[in-house]
């Protein structure tokens, strides 16, 4: 048998993290059986469903790496709907119900599915066996028309059609798999899929994490300069885990571990803070040309990510950013780096030390660094040099009324990394250029 998986989303709003969950486990179970996995766009509600919706489904899963073999769109297959709701009628598994419009617009009949009343047993693979008496669903609506099928009818020709062996989708679907069996039944399926119901996404507050309630469309995530593959990993242990203890996992690693047998019944909490302890992960494993290449869309235009101006900013922001979007705060004009933009103008006094505000002191300080400085040849002239060549005359003469002037010296700022990190990140002459500076403030 060859697995055939599917993710099967309707067009009525942007796809979120709960969504894209769904995908990921029905994509990692098809890919791990060597099967098919299919993407269906359930587009039959004609006035909720957008083709902006449906662009936003389709970018998001080829941004996040989640490959279909095919794609269907159940607007295109109207005429397959009917021929079944057609031959459901016929067998007198369905049949045309005369109503009483409760409210104006409502219809006059619509097509019902006849509820044969009997027990439904049916084994899930991760709530294992589920039994409903489907008595009380009633004679249920399979159609509105013979052109128009809802929601239940579709999900199984669907289904049937395409081969589906295995259904994996929210544990909210559970109450519609007794309905969905039904109908199975009646069109004469032979073979019925596989059902794994996986537990929802919760937002904090523990509620269903929707397109209604806290859920951000996942190309947020994007604009927010987050890996994709963070996504892929951080989502896939939203309800799964692997036998080990291992977190920072690849798409790879996760298909080879996947099983639904170690798929929690309990819902899993999405937290971004959590994610973002996941980007910074695989930030940190960036190779500078990759740290490069991610962060370009947001660097501002005054600085290339080509200069060696930037690189040398490489691993600072490395080890400040959870994703690449917090860059533009850190150079901005209130931010941490802001000082590699241009040195602000400060007043001399703000270069003292506040447990020895003399301006003579400062002023010798700053000679001192300044020649110590000097002597560092350019070609070798990164953090820890710098650190060298000043630390012992820091330890010396206190190393809060040597640094703290030559930070201020340097930045221009209260908050700014430590001198050595604020100089390597300047480059040797501009360094120079900005303790000359101080200097003249204090003379």
């Amino acid at each position: 048998m060859t697995v055939i998986t599917r993710f099967a989303p309707s067009p009525t709003g942007l796809f979120h993290a709960g969504s894209y969950r769904t995908a990921l486990f029905a994509y990692i179970f098809a890919k791990q059986n060597k099967g098919k996995f299919i993407l269906r766009i359930e587009d039959t509600d004609k006035e909720r469903s957008k083709k902006e919706y449906e662009d936003n489904i389709i970018d998001s899963l080829k941004w996040l790496g989640l490959d279909y073999d095919e794609l269907y769109r159940q607007s295109d297959r109207t005429d397959i709907y009917k021929k079944y709701i057609q031959k459901l009628i016929d067998s007198g598994h369905a049949f045309i119900s005369k109503e009483t419009p409760k409210e104006a617009g409502d219809r006059a009949e619509v097509i019902r599915f006849k509820n044969p009343k009997k027990k439904v047993i049916f084994n899930d693979l991760i709530r294992g066996q589920v039994e409903f008496d489907t008595t009380e669903l009633g004679d249920f609506v399979i159609a509105k028309s013979l052109e128009e099928p809802v929601f239940h009818l579709v999900n199984v020709v669907d289904d049937h059609e395409m081969g589906m062996t295995h259904i994996i989708r929210g544990e909210d679907h559970i109450s519609n798999t007794p309905r969905q069996i039904l109908i199975y039944e009646a069109i004469g399926a032979k073979n019925i899929p596989i059902f794994a119901h996986i537990p929802l996404l919760l937002a904090k507050d523990r509620s269903k994490l929707s397109k209604r309630h806290g859920a951000i469309p996942m190309t947020e995530y994007r604009e927010r300069g987050f890996l994709p593959e963070v996504l892929v990993n951080y989502m896939a242990l939203l309800g799964w885990h692997p036998a080990d203890d291992r977190e920072v996992l690849t798409l790879d690693d996760i298909v080879k571990e996947f099983s639904l047998d170690r798929v929690q019944k309990g819902g899993a909490i999405f937290d971004e803070e959590k994610l973002k302890w996941f980007d910074h992960q695989y930030i940190a494993k960036l190779n500078n040309d990759e740290f490069q290449s991610h962060a370009s869309p947001f660097v501002p235009e005054w600085l290339a990510t080509s200069s060696p101006l930037f690189k040398r900013c490489i691993p600072l922001l490395r080890e400040k950013i959870s994703s690449f979007g917090e860059i533009p705060q850190l150079l901005a004009d209130n931010g941490e780096l802001r000082f590699v933009h241009g040195l602000k103008d400060y007043a001399p006094l703000s270069l003292l030390w506040k447990k020895n505000p003399k301006r003579e002191a400062a002023l010798v300080h700053l000679q001192k660094v300044q020649e110590l400085v000097m002597a560092i040849p350019d070609d070798s002239f990164t953090a820890e040099s710098i650190k060298v060549a000043v630390w012992n005359y820091a330890e010396a003469e206190g190393k809060g009324d040597v640094l703290w002037p030559l930070r201020m010296a340097l930045t221009g700022q209260d908050k700014s990394p430590d001198p050595f990190t604020s100089a390597f990140i300047l480059g040797r002459e501009e360094t120079l250029n900005r303790i000359h500076l101080a200097i003249k403030k204090l003379s």
